[in-house]
């Protein structure tokens, strides 16, 4: 589990092809800020822009680790692909504080950025979100986007999707990877633990869902 509030930007700096085919994954190698990896060890989880990966190779002094990720993860994730600047997020332990919400580390779908500007010492960043996801999004609610947990100020239904539209302020936009998007661009999205659970509750049949008596 995560929270959607980063503790690190780092770059991916090599992704290697686990194999010829379409049906392979890479390896890829993230490069940290300096002692980001001092409490990290084989096997723990990492979210990348968002998404979860496992660290398999670690290499403190270097301030690198690298994760393999599947073709399948590779097709359900925007640029996770290439080499280039990435959000950091460690695992959430038990006894830390939950700043943003709880996030999964499971991507729901991938947006593309519509409209990203500054507007007074802020910025306003608008995504076009998957038509399925529509219903999970609403106004003063939450949407992790690239791993960031962010909070909707407003939303527009289309024929295509759903456009959200969120503030930045300037600490975010300086401590994440947020600030290199731009119109165009293909982001991470995953939708609020909450709102899935509620969806589920609201269209499951109570007859079925109901314990069974021993």
């Amino acid at each position: 589990m995560f929270t959607g509030i980063i503790t690190g930007v780092g770059r991916i700096v090599a992704a290697h092809a686990q194999g010829s085919s379409s049906t392979h994954g890479k390896r890829l190698t993230i490069e940290c800020p300096p002692t980001y990896l001092d409490d990290v060890g084989l096997g723990d989880s990492i979210a990348l822009n968002g998404a979860c990966m496992t660290v398999t190779t670690l290499d403190a002094a270097q301030r690198q680790f690298t994760v393999d990720i599947s073709a399948e993860s590779l097709a359900k994730t925007a640029a996770l692909d290439q080499t280039g600047t990435i959000n950091l997020e460690k695992a959430l332990r038990a006894n830390d504080r939950l700043g943003g919400h709880l996030v999964s580390g499971h991507v729901d779908g991938i947006g593309q950025v519509t409209y990203f500007a500054q507007v007074g010492e802020s910025w306003e960043l608008r995504v076009l979100t998957p038509k399925a996801l529509a219903k999970y999004l609403a106004y003063k609610g939450s949407l992790t986007i690239n791993g960031v947990s962010l909070t909707v100020n407003r939303i527009q239904d289309t024929e295509t999707g759903c456009e959200a539209s969120i503030n930045l302020i300037p600490h975010t936009v300086q401590n994440t990877a947020l600030g290199t998007l731009k119109t165009g661009s293909h982001v991470n999205l995953e939708i609020d633990l909450i709102a899935r659970y509620v969806e589920r509750m609201l269209n499951s049949d109570p007859q079925q869902s109901s314990p069974v008596e021993p």
